[in-house]
C-alpha cells in the first residue's frame, strides 16, 4: 500500500508493476496510477481542517465503494454499512453507468461485489488464503466479463 500511496503523491514510481489481469488494464484503467490533479481548495481545506489527507479520504472512499474484504472488519461495523450505502446511492444519483444499466442493475452489481467481499476467509490459514486470493481473481474476471458483456459490448 506504501508503494501505491507514494506512487500516487508522485514521490516515487512503481518498479516491476505487474502485467494488467485482463489486456484492457491499461491507460485510464490501469491498476497502478499515478493521478496528478489540482485538489479543489474548499476540498483540501476541509481535509486540513479535519487532520485527514487527501490521499487517505480518497483511499477510504475507494475502498469502502469496491465491497471488497479490506477494512471490512472495522469497530463499527453498522456504521461503515450505512457508509457503504451512501456511497452506492450516491454514485446512483450521480449517474455513473447509467448508459449501460438500470439503477437496479447496478445495486445488483453492488450486492454481488458485496457478497464477494464477505466470502473473505478470516483467521484462516495462509495456504487456504492463497487458494482464496486465486479462486477470487479468477471469478472477479467472470464476475466483469458477465457484466460488461450483458449490454452487448465488446471486450
Amino acid at each position: 500500500m506504501k508503494t501505491i500511496q507514494k506512487k500516487l503523491s508522485g514521490k516515487s514510481s512503481i518498479e516491476n508493476k505487474p502485467k494488467p489481469a485482463m489486456k484492457w488494464q491499461t491507460g485510464d484503467y490501469e491498476r497502478y496510477a499515478q493521478f496528478r490533479c489540482c485538489l479543489p481548495y474548499q476540498f483540501l481545506l476541509l481535509c486540513k481542517l479535519m487532520d485527514i489527507t487527501p490521499y487517505r479520504l480518497l483511499s477510504d472512499f475507494m475502498d469502502t465503494l469496491d465491497c471488497g474484504a479490506w477494512k471490512r472488519d472495522s469497530p463499527d461495523k453498522a456504521s461503515a454499512e450505512k457508509a457503504r450505502a451512501n456511497l452506492i446511492d450516491y454514485f446512483i444519483e450521480q449517474g455513473y453507468g447509467r448508459k449501460f444499466y438500470l439503477p437496479e442493475d447496478i445495486r445488483t452489481i453492488f450486492r454481488e461485489m458485496d457478497a464477494l467481499g464477505m466470502l473473505y476467509p478470516r483467521d484462516a490459514k495462509l495456504k487456504f488464503i492463497e487458494r482464496h486470493a486465486k479462486w477470487r481473481d479468477q471469478y472477479q474476471n467472470y464476475w466483469f466479463k458477465k457484466w460488461y458483456r450483458k449490454p452487448r459490448r465488446k471486450l
